[in-house]
Order: structure tokens, then C-alpha cells, then sequence
């Protein structure tokens, strides 16, 4: 029977497939965006507008693309976009971290380490811009496969001329502000990679370690105590055995009581609070603190103490003494409230020694071994071994001599080299620091990140606490891949030679010929005059080998890049990286922009969490959990894997694993498919340029449709503008959900079954026009592939006269915010009355009240509440459309109630609604539809 009638209907017809074919298609559109140049175009687009910059931070050119790459790169892309869309022009240039360690060390890898110790430096320079270069070439075509548009033909790295002389034009900048210093302070030191490192090179992980007590002989006596004199020992607490060689001071906390334990015939000095936890400890069961002579128990204070002396515990008998010194750092926690001290091992030890002029003592060489010899700052007897065999050895020798109290295990966090993932040391070498005091770049740094902008806002407090807390940043290094430290040495009389016109000169030098020349050319053939050494005046300089730690190599991109090139802007509008860059580059950044020019290089900082697997755990492919982006891409397609980035909370760690992509794929297909049940009822049949209804004109529901299509679109808008890309997703997800199962189902029956140009079919297809425009623009920034692919079907005036998606303009409302408010809460009560109507119905049907399965066979008698009663009666809204059934009769009451019945009247055969059927069996609309179509043939 419905079959005569087929023809009759206007059934949905689209050329925009179902199957997307995402895996096969992509890389077709993405062809045709290089051929065509769509970046470019984009550009052009916005040409003259205000820039909107977001500044790339450079991944390391090392090994294929992984998924905290896609994420990295795919949610910048979605920034770009956007803001491209609301008129900015978005110059997006891509760059890579060249440098440094990690390429270094494959090199070492790849060659063995005895052939790449006899190789020049400028042969192993070669390999390492080699490997470097291969990789960038690899990363380049995985992000592109993203869909990620950008100036991949011209990015910037990190090892090119301009680059080179970019470090040290800003080195020269810091430099001469007095920042800049040569001492010898300790530093994290990697004795398996023989190089200093720093804070954002160091990761920390448990490590057990020999945790021990030990007594140091005192050489002099407190006052208060001369009748212990010759038995009297100070009772030191430490973890690092194999630093006792090098002791020179113990430290104290000043406002700490110390007293003296007295046990078989000897005192032993500690804090008070500690007596009895150590004496348990110690084995110590029946001892009495040392008392003067008035009886009083004997007390002072770690100020009081200072400068007493006591015997170097290795060296002692040579004649060497150490000396009793204070800090606040000393808890009272753990210990005897008295640590020892070797200012060359640690930073903290370090600060305290120098404010009581205590000798930084190094016996440790670059392999982490003792150096050989009998005497301080030597071994003595490890000479030659490594520190951590050594510990054990030092342990026992304190035993067999009287001196060690204690020895237990202890599991504490200790930092360890992000490369090797070996423990590092502490260990004082003369190497290059900026000073974050000196010249007030800490204050000056945090009064910059007060002006900045960050997403999320706490982030501020992460960065913040960490400039607080920094040591003088380590800008040196001890390897061969890299950009040198400007600096030379007089070989006539071993000053160190630097000044603006060395400076001026190698990065004259560099910008000509890049950092190469430094291990070639002879420094007298490009200083030129400036080849004179200020202390003798010998013209004999040698370039020293030291080369810039890499953080400071990213870290000048905002120089390099955002102000050599001029279609750029500084300071960027955007930093973006994952949290871990608030010690990387988001700080080495600030530090050498604040340092050079007094301000922050970026006006915000997006900071992102990590990938994980769906349970939590990090992607190690020891675990067989890792996702792989390219093979995402090969199977799924790679709007997939952005509509996974859309759809999760990047401020935090976000999963990833086949059963969340899966449920992903499941999302895009709800949404592609609604996109072309939309299109179905536009493409060849409605043009909004000549067919589109005013809005003041458009059927109730259509208002209040639109409406709600207005208030998403706002809100996505605001999420976008925010880079909550997970609020875009959620409520354009949520709209196309209660779009299907709500206004498109509601309306088809008018698309489907109306008459081709009726008012109300046109109010129709207005409304889905204006849902399918808003739905492709909002969506182009996630779904770039998909999105620009529907355009060749959409009609031309919703393609802004454009051919790519990437280039449309921001969707406007087509109404104002007071008009479309105004009717939201109309929309509102509709939406809860159609819930209550769905409620009553199913009850209704599994009551047998309706036999039919199908709304149309049934009737509601609505009551709502006089407000919502009100709106809705005064929208005009035809409920029984809304709610897909044959009639609604509103009545208003005290609260919401549905009551459902069968429908009266017959079912239409064309439209198969229930109504009054006419002689020819079908309802009034059918009848006129079908009649004109007659008429027509």
C-alpha cells in the first residue's frame, strides 16, 4: 500500500557517503591540501587581520610520532583552526629540538663507544645532524598525517646558522646584564654520560641506600664540657657513605638544643629532641646526658656551637679537622639533628659552606671514582673506585675502627639521568651558571608569570613554586652535539676570555657558517681584533669545548623564530605542552626571554597531562600498551583519533586504549550520520540563498529549535575560546543525540512527507540548513577531514564561497542572544514534557492502554505547572509534532503529568499518522500533496 505513494515523498538522497572510509580517503584529501596549498590559502584568507600566534614547542627529532605527539599536535591544530576561523590570521611554524644528548648517544649507540671516542668532534657532529635530519623527515609526514596544517616546508630547527647565533645573541643579552657567571658549584652529574645536567634533565625514581650513623672525634671542647676532653665525638647522620672523603663541616640547625649522651665513658653530642629515639636505636640502654658543674643539665644551641672543630673522619689523622656550621634545612626529624657535610656534593651543603667559608673539597672524577692519592681531595684508601662500590668498603672501614654507630637500608626517591635512567651524583665542576638573583631575574620572572594567562589557572602555582625554588640555572654541558659556550681561553696564562666583542664576533661567525666552525677555524681568523686576551694581552686564545645546556637552545625559539621572522609576533599569544615543560621549556623559555629582554615570551600558557593506557598505567611497549597514532590512522583515520583528543579533559592524564577508540568510533559514526540525514533533505533540493525562511516567519518549534541550537553554539564557542576542547565535544555530542532522537525525528515527517515548497517544509529545511551549518563549522576544527569532505555537497551559500572546510568563517547565530533566550525556557518546558510524554508511553504500551507500537497511534492529555503551561502555550509549538504522536491537549495544573491514550482517527498510509481520513483513505495534508503532484504531471 505505502509503495504507490513512494514516489510521492521527498526521501532523503545524498552522494555523502555512510561509510566514511576515513583510512583510505584521508590521505587523498590530504594530498590535495599540499597540491593546493589550503595553509597557504588560509593565510591569505586573513591577511592584514590580527595575528593570533601559538608558538610551537619543539619535540625532540628522535624516533617515530607517539600519541603524546598526536595529542600535542592535534589539539595546537584545533587552535589554530579555530581562531582562523573568527578572522585571525594563524601562522603556525612547526619546529624541532635538534640537539643535545639523546641523538648524541644513539650515535655512541649506533658506532660503539671505543670508535666514537676516537672520532673529531666535527665527524660526530656529522652523524648527529644526520640522524637529527632523518628524524625530523619522519615526524614531519606522521603529524601531517594528523591533518595538522602548518608551515611544514619551513620549520624551524634547532641546528641551522641563524639558530646557532640566535643562542648566543641571546647568551650575549644575559651576559651582559652580569647573569652570567663561570664557578664551581655542584651540580647534578651523570657519570655514565659524563655531563652536567639539569633540574629538566633529571627524573626521580626509589633507590635503596646505606643510611648510617657515625661519630666524629672533636678537637675541640664546648664550654661546659672540658671534663670530657679527649672522649668526646659529635654524631653525625647521612646516606651517602662515599661522600665522607670529602667532609669538611657538620650542620646544625641554630635554634635546635643539642646536648651530650654519656655512655661507657665517652659523651657523644646530638639534639636533644632525638636522645631517646637514637639511644633505642643505638643499643645505648643505660646512658645520662652530661651535666655542668652546677648539676644543670648541659644544652646549646647549633649557633652556640658553631666553629667547634673535629676530626675528618678519613683524613683525621693526617691532621685534618672539620668545623660545626648551622642551616635551617636540618629537620629534627630523623637522624642525630646533626648531618655532615661535603659543600661539593650538594647544593644545599654547598650554600650553607659558602656562608661560613667552608672549602669545596672534590675527590670524585668524571667517571664517578675517587681520585687517586693519600691526602684530602683524593680516595685515600678507595682510591681509584667507583663511589658506589665504595660504600660498602667505607662502611666496613668505619666499623673496624671504632667509628660507625649504625648501618641500615633506607628507600627514598633519588634523581636519576632522564636519558641513561642511571643515579645521578652530586659533584662540583667549574661550569657555566645564570644567576637567578644576581641581577633579580627570579623576582622579575615571577612578576612576569603574574601577567600571564594560564589554562588551567593553578598551573600558575606549579611554575611559580619551581622559580621560587630554583638553584642558579647550569647552562653547560660536556658533550659534542650542541651549540658552544661562547668562551676562551688564553693559552699563555689560563684566563678565561669573554666580552661583547668575542660575542659580536661568533655570532657573526655562527650566523655565516653555523656552530661547526667553532671546532674548525682557528679563533684569530674570525675575532680579528677582538683575538686578545684583556689579563697579559696574548693573542693566543683557544675556543673552550663546553657546549649550551638544550634547554636553552629550545628555550631561545622566541627569538629564532617569533622575532626573526617577521610574520610573527612577540611575545606569542600561546604556549602549549605537556605539564612536565613547566620545568622544560615553559621555564627555560621564560628564563631566557625575562633574562634578555624583561618579559615573558608568551601571554598563555596551555599546560596538558599524559597519555595513559585505559588503565591508568604509562604506554611502555614492554607492557604492549602502547597506541600507536600511525597505525590509528592506517585503520581507523585520523579524525578518530581527534574526536578521542576532543572528547577527553586534557589539563589532566588522559586514557587511551582500542575499547576507548572503539566507543570514539562509535561517536564520530552517530555524528557523520546525522550530518548526512541532514544533508539528505538540503542537497539538490534547498539553497538557503533563495528557499530560506526568516526566522520571525519559521514555525514554532522551529523557533524554539533554533533556539537551543543558538545556546550550544554559544557555549561551544566560549569552550573553544577557552581550549576545553572536551566541553566542545560534550555538547555538540550531546546536541546531535537529542537532535536524532528529538527535533529531526520530530520533523522528517515534514520533510519527508510535506509538499516541495509548502511553508512548512521550507521552515523545515531552514531550520536543518541552519543546524547543519553550525554543526560543520563548529565541528571543522576536530573533524577537519570529515568536515571537508561534506562541503562539495553542502549548497553553495552554506560554504562561505569556500571549497575547503578549513577556510570557513566562525558560524554566526541567526538570531541575537535576547531573542534566543527569550525563548529557551518555552524550549525547556518542552523538553521536559516530551520526557514525561515518553514516560507515560511506555507505560502506556506495556500496559496494553496502546497496542500499536508507535507514537503516532497515541494521544496525550499534558498538564504542566502554570509557567511552563504559559511559555509553551504562548510559543505556539505544535506539541503533537514535538512529541511524534496524533494530538496533545494542554491543560495547566499543579505539576507535570502525561496521560497517554490511543490516538482517534485512522492511520494514514502515506504518512502513517493517525487522523481523519479522507474519501481517497488518506489525511488532508496527504491529500493535498498528492493531488498538486497530480496536477503537475
Amino acid at each position: 500500500m505505502a509503495n504507490q505513494y513512494k514516489k510521492t515523498m521527498n526521501l532523503p538522497k545524498t552522494k555523502f557517503s555512510m561509510r566514511a572510509g576515513l583510512a583510505q580517503h584521508e590521505p587523498e584529501r590530504l594530498k590535495d591540501w599540499d597540491e593546493n596549498d589550503v595553509y597557504g590559502q588560509l593565510l591569505k584568507k586573513n591577511e592584514g587581520h590580527e595575528k593570533f600566534v601559538l608558538h610551537d614547542g619543539p619535540p625532540y627529532a628522535n624516533g617515530p610520532i607517539h600519541l603524546g605527539h598526536a595529542q600535542n599536535k592535534i589539539s595546537k591544530d584545533i587552535i589554530n583552526r579555530y581562531w582562523s576561523m573568527r578572522g585571525y590570521q594563524t601562522p603556525y611554524v612547526p619546529g624541532w629540538d635538534c640537539h643535545g644528548q639523546p641523538i648524541e648517544h644513539k650515535v655512541e649507540q649506533m658506532l660503539g663507544t671505543e670508535k666514537f671516542n676516537q672520532l673529531p668532534t666535527v665527524k660526530i657532529r656529522e652523524l648527529c645532524r644526520k640522524m637529527a635530519v632523518e628524524q625530523v623527515d619522519t615526524q614531519r609526514q606522521g603529524f601531517k598525517r594528523l591533518g595538522v596544517l602548518g608551515e611544514w616546508a619551513n620549520p624551524y630547527l634547532t641546528y641551522t646558522h641563524d639558530y646557532d647565533a640566535t643562542d648566543v645573541e641571546i647568551f650575549k643579552a644575559i651576559f651582559d646584564k652580569g647573569a652570567i657567571y663561570r664557578g664551581r658549584k655542584p651540580v647534578h652529574w651523570c657519570t655514565h654520560c659524563h655531563t652536567a645536567l639539569a633540574e629538566a634533565e633529571i627524573e626521580y625514581g626509589d633507590e635503596v641506600s646505606p643510611a648510617i650513623f657515625v661519630r666524629f672525634e672533636m678537637t675541640t671542647v664546648p664550654e661546659g664540657l672540658e671534663a670530657y676532653e679527649g672522649r668526646l665525638w659529635v654524631d653525625i647522620w647521612t646516606t651517602t657513605p662515599w661522600t665522607l672523603p670529602a667532609d669538611d663541616a657538620v650542620i646544625l640547625h641554630p635554634e635546635a638544643d643539642y646536648v651530650a649522651v654519656v655512655v661507657d665513658g665517652r659523651a657523644e653530642i646530638m639534639a636533644e629532641a632525638l636522645v631517646e629515639k637514637d639511644c633505642e636505636k643505638f643499643g645505648y640502654e643505660s646512658y645520662e646526658l652530661a651535666r655542668r658543674a652546677d648539676g644543670e643539665v648541659w644544652r646549646m644551641s647549633g649557633t652556640d656551637l658553631c666553629h667547634n672543630k673535629y676530626k675528618q673522619p678519613i683524613f683525621g689523622d693526617q691532621g685534618v679537622e672539620g668545623e660545626f656550621i648551622y642551616a635551617d634545612y636540618v629537620t629534627l626529624d630523623d637522624g642525630t639533628g646533626i648531618v655532615h657535610t661535603a659543600p661539593g656534593h650538594g647544593v644545599d651543603d654547598y650554600n650553607a659552606g659558602m656562608r661560613f667559608n667552608i672549602p669545596v673539597v672534590m675527590p670524585v672524577d668524571d667517571d664517578g671514582s675517587f681520585y687517586k692519592g693519600d691526602g684530602m681531595g683524593t680516595g685515600g684508601p678507595w682510591s681509584g673506585m667507583n663511589v658506589n662500590d665504595a660504600n660498602p668498603k667505607i662502611i666496613e672501614w668505619l666499623q673496624e675502627r671504632g667509628t660507625l654507630i649504625l648501618h641500615e637500608d633506607i628507600t627514598h626517591s633519588y634523581p636519576h639521568c632522564w636519558r641513561c635512567k642511571q643515579p645521578v651524583i652530586f659533584r662540583a665542576t667549574s661550569q657555566w651558571f645564570v644567576s637567578m638573583d644576581k641581577t633579580g631575574l627570579r623576582k622579575q620572572a615571577l612578576d612576569e608569570l603574574s601577567k600571564v594567562k594560564f589554562y588551567p589557572a593553578h598551573a600558575v602555582k606549579r611554575i611559580g613554586s619551581m622559580v621560587e625554588g630554583r638553584p642558579d640555572w647550569c647552562i653547560s654541558r660536556q658533550r659534542n652535539w650542541g651549540v658552544p659556550i661562547p668562551a676562551f681561553t688564553c693559552e699563555d696564562c689560563g684566563e678565561t676570555v669573554m666580552n661583547d666583542d668575542t660575542l659580536d664576533k661568533v655570532i657573526e661567525l655562527f650566523r655565516k657558517e653555523g656552530s661547526d666552525a667553532w671546532f674548525t677555524e682557528d679563533p684569530a681568523s674570525y675575532l680579528g681584533d677582538a683575538c686578545v686576551c684583556p689579563k697579559c694581552g696574548s693573542h693566543h686564545l683557544k675556543a673552550n669545548k663546553d657546549i649550551l645546556d638544550v634547554w636553552w637552545d629550545s628555550g631561545v625559539s622566541h627569538t629564532a623564530v617569533c622575532k626573526h621572522r617577521d610574520y610573527l609576533k612577540f611575545p606569542a599569544d600561546v604556549y602549549l605542552e605537556g605539564s612536565d615543560q613547566h620545568r622544560g621549556w615553559f621555564m627555560s623559555s621564560l628564563m631566557t626571554s625575562v633574562g634578555a629582554y624583561g618579559k615573558a615570551p608568551y601571554k598563555a600558557v596551555i599546560s596538558q597531562g599524559f597519555t595513559l593506557d585505559g588503565q591508568g598505567r604509562k604506554m611502555s611497549k614492554s607492557l604492549g600498551n602502547v597506541i600507536d597514532p600511525n597505525k590509528v590512522c592506517d585503520n581507523e583515520g585520523a579524525d578518530v583519533l581527534r574526536l578521542w583528543l576532543a572528547s577527553v579533559d586534557t589539563s589532566v592524564d588522559v586514557p587511551c586504549d582500542e575499547t576507548i577508540l572503539s566507543h570514539v568510533g562509535d561517536a564520530y559514526r552517530k555524528i557523520r550520520n546525522t550530518l548526512r540525514f541532514l544533508l539528505g533533505e538540503l542537497e539538490g533540493q534547498f539553497d538557503p540563498a533563495t528557499d530560506a525562511v526568516p526566522f520571525d516567519e519559521l514555525e514554532p518549534f522551529d523557533k524554539l529549535t533554533l533556539a537551543h541550537m543558538c545556546e550550544v553554539h554559544d557555549v561551544v564557542t566560549k569552550a573553544y575560546s577557552e581550549y576545553r576542547f572536551n566541553v566542545v565535544y560534550r555538547n555538540l555530542y550531546d546536541y546531535v543525540t537529542e537532535l536524532s532522537n528529538g527535533y529531526l525525528n520530530a520533523t522528517k515527517d515534514r520533510t519527508y512527507c510535506g509538499g516541495r515548497g509548502t511553508h512548512e517544509r521550507l521552515s523545515a529545511q531552514t531550520t536543518w540548513a541552519h543546524i547543519l551549518t553550525m554543526l560543520v563549522h563548529d565541528l571543522q576544527p576536530v573533524l577537519v577531514y570529515t568536515t571537508d569532505e561534506i562541503m562539495q555537497y553542502l549548497p553553495e551559500s552554506m560554504r562561505d564561497g569556500q571549497k575547503y572546510a578549513a577556510l570557513l568563517d566562525w558560524y554566526q547565530n541567526p538570531v541575537d542572544a535576547d531573542v534566543y533566550q527569550g525563548l529557551l525556557p518555552a524550549y525547556r518546558a518542552l523538553v521536559e514534557a516530551r520526557g514525561a510524554f515518553t514516560k507515560s508511553y511506555e507505560e502506556a504500551t506495556a500496559s496494553g492502554v496502546v497496542e500499536e507500537k508507535t507514537t503516532q497511534a497515541a494521544r496525550a492529555e499534558l498538564t504542566l505547572p502554570q509557567e511552563q503551561y504559559d511559555a509553551l502555550a504562548q510559543s505556539g509549538c505544535d506539541l503533537a509534532e514535538a512529541f511524534v504522536c496524533s494530538d496533545v491537549c494542554l491543560h495547566a495544573g499543579e505539576e507535570l503529568s502525561c496521560e497517554v491514550l490511543p490516538a482517534n482517527g485512522e492511520k494514514c498510509p502515506r504518512c502513517w499518522n493517525w487522523r481523519e481520513l479522507g474519501e481517497d483513505g488518506l489525511c488532508e495534508r496527504c491529500h493535498d500533496v498528492v493531488a498538486r503532484l497530480a496536477d503537475e504531471e
